[in-house]
């Protein structure tokens, strides 16, 4: 896979890491494009969407964008108009059906949080102010804001450390990376942070 711009949350990290994504016209995904250095030595694989406008050392010309995820999601597809972009360049004529993609990724994430196991409001609610009440105390005092994260560390490696094991006992991999949203890695690495145990136990 070529370089290219994506999208994450904070939460959901690289397990759903969203990019436009490019279709041929006989539907296949096109190969990363390669860039020469001009030195003569080495150069760049891209796989960027407006890279594709099937000019003069580039790559085939793009029919289509989607959204797509790194976890195997791919959005609907979004037909370009070749007749509309003639000569344009495609960032600037195709900018408008990359952003719909960007919405479509979104609306992913929104089922992501949906399906992930759900967190008491009273939870979600105290950990909104603690962060809204930390941002206003770093105005006044930001070595006092510093501590009070610190605080947050401490206390969330604490609270985590027998849940992280209990779940461990409790569910499989495959479970456990559905209930948190992540891919099998990211949950297995998260609870082994938790936990305090070796992700490659």
């Amino acid at each position: 896979m070529g370089e290219r711009e994506t999208w994450t949350t904070e939460e959901f990290g690289s397990s759903h890491a969203g990019a436009v994504g490019v279709l041929l016209a006989e539907g296949t995904v096109p190969a990363p494009v390669f860039f020469g250095s001009n030195s003569g030595g080495g150069g760049q694989s891209v796989s960027q969407w407006h890279v594709y406008n099937g000019g003069y050392a580039y790559g085939p010309r793009a029919a289509a964008l989607r959204a797509v995820c790194s976890c195997g999601w791919s959005g609907p597809e979004h037909k370009l108009d070749w007749d509309v972009i003639g000569d344009q360049e495609l960032i600037e004529a195709a900018g408008e059906t990359a952003d719909t993609c960007t919405e479509d990724w979104d609306a992913h994430i929104i089922e992501v949080e949906r399906s992930a196991i759900p967190v008491p409001e009273t939870v979600t609610s105290l950990l909104t102010e603690l962060g809204e009440r930390i941002e206003t105390l770093s105005k006044t005092s930001p070595l006092a804001a510093v501590r009070a994260a610190r605080q947050l560390e401490v206390t969330a490696a604490r609270v985590g450390y027998w849940p992280a094991h209990d779940a461990r006992q409790d569910s499989t991999a495959e479970q456990a990376a559905a209930a948190l949203g992540l891919n099998e890695d990211e949950a297995r690495e998260l609870m082994a942070r938790l936990g305090r145990w070796s992700p490659y136990l």
